[in-house]
């Protein structure tokens, strides 16, 4: 219904003919001697307002009823679905883990929607750029995106505004992998194990420098966290993207970072750079003899991994996300799909229902919402 429909139907726009004859004949009437102790004060010129409530409050009622109507194509529009390309933003660059697995799956989700699946990179602003993209699509099933924690969990807290709320902008589909980084350093660099950069970062003239894709990001916490704890001098050199942040580390433009692991793992594997360690509490099967870091460090309480989720705009159709949710899950929970995600260096996993995934993310919002404030970089951006 129109502004201009609900105006009408809620007695607004035209007094209507009823009302357009009384006040005329009050008008003709001439003056009248008003009696303030009458019952019948109408008489007197004064508005009929029970009569005028009655017709406004039955006109508001009906229009209320249109607007309760209205949405009932939703279900129109999730029989028809989808009825052109599905375009998939990913807020990191092309070539990082989140990147190559979306690639991956999106064949498969392009077969059981039988329309074309399309990705779209859009990286940049600490993973903001592309989940406020997310959020500002039409809800209607044909953009969705993924996002993390830095978007979702981290920002919110680190930065004094935002272009979205992650709370009430977007819904989740599927939650499919989480992802751990691989704390890394230049070959040229004398630092073979944790404890040995522990060591070097202390007794170095000048702070190390590290690399990350952005303020905010997962991997500028892990370090920012592991800088506190230990009491080391670092420099923070935040990028773009992931992919550059990593190759100046190679180059020997940056000294260390917490790396993407799908990223990094061909340059870990030509000798560009020297694993040091993993994020997450286990190991990574394709990094077999890097050990977790809480392990090399001495601190068992010590893990920063990320996640991957796929979102949709907050009003999608419920019946859509459903239908998105069923299909993501017998294509991501297929063994070959997860021995993929594994070879990048990607922790599968079986996603819980939707209502988890958003209890999930909201205890991931206080976990590292409650970081950011201990680092004291609440608002800093």
């Amino acid at each position: 219904m129109t502004a201009a429909a609900f105006a009408a139907a809620s007695g607004r726009m035209h007094p209507g003919p009823l009302r357009a004859r009384r006040t005329a004949a009050q008008n003709t009437a001439g003056p009248r001697t008003c009696r303030p102790d009458t019952a019948n004060h109408r008489e007197c010129g004064a508005p009929d307002r029970g009569n005028d409530m009655f017709r406004l409050s039955r006109r508001c009622l009906l229009a209320l009823t249109a607007f309760t109507v209205a949405p009932a194509h939703a279900p129109a529009l999730a029989q028809s679905y989808p009825s052109r390309p599905i375009t998939i933003i990913v807020p990191l660059a092309a070539g990082t883990g989140m990147d190559t697995l979306a690639r991956l799956y999106s064949e498969q989700l392009s077969q059981a929607l039988g329309k074309p699946v399309v990705i779209e990179n859009k990286p940049g602003a600490g993973l903001m750029l592309g989940t406020a993209a997310i959020a500002s699509a039409p809800p209607d099933g044909h953009t969705l995106g993924i996002s993390t924690a830095t978007p979702m969990a981290v920002n919110q807290v680190l930065y004094k505004k935002m272009s979205y709320d992650p709370d009430k902008d977007l819904t989740p589909v599927y939650f499919y992998v989480k992802s751990p980084f691989v704390l890394v350093v230049n070959p040229a660099l004398p630092i073979n194990s944790v404890p040995d950069l522990i060591k070097y970062a202390k007794e170095s003239a000048n702070p190390m420098s590290y690399s990350t894709p952005g303020a905010g990001t997962s991997q500028h916490l892990a370090m920012e966290f592991m800088a506190q704890r230990f009491g080391l001098k670092v420099t923070h050199v935040p990028y773009r993207n992931s992919p550059q942040s990593i190759t100046d580390i190679a180059a020997g433009h940056v000294n260390l970072g917490f790396a993407e692991a799908g990223a990094s793992l061909p340059l870990i594997r030509e000798g560009k750079l020297r694993a040091l360690a993993v994020s997450s509490l286990v190991r990574l099967p394709t990094l077999p003899d890097v050990p977790p870091f809480g392990e090399a460090a001495g601190a068992p309480d010590f893990e920063a991994v990320s996640w991957h989720i796929l979102f949709a705009p907050a009003a999608t159709p419920n019946e859509i996300v459903e239908r998105l949710h069923a299909d993501m899950r017998r294509i991501m929970s297929a063994p070959d799909m997860k021995k993929r995600a594994a070879d990048i260096g990607l922790l599968p996993l079986d996603s819980p229902p939707i209502d988890g995934i958003r209890a999930y993310v909201k205890s991931e919002q206080e976990k590292w919402g409650s970081l950011v404030k201990k680092l004291g970089l609440d608002g800093t951006q």
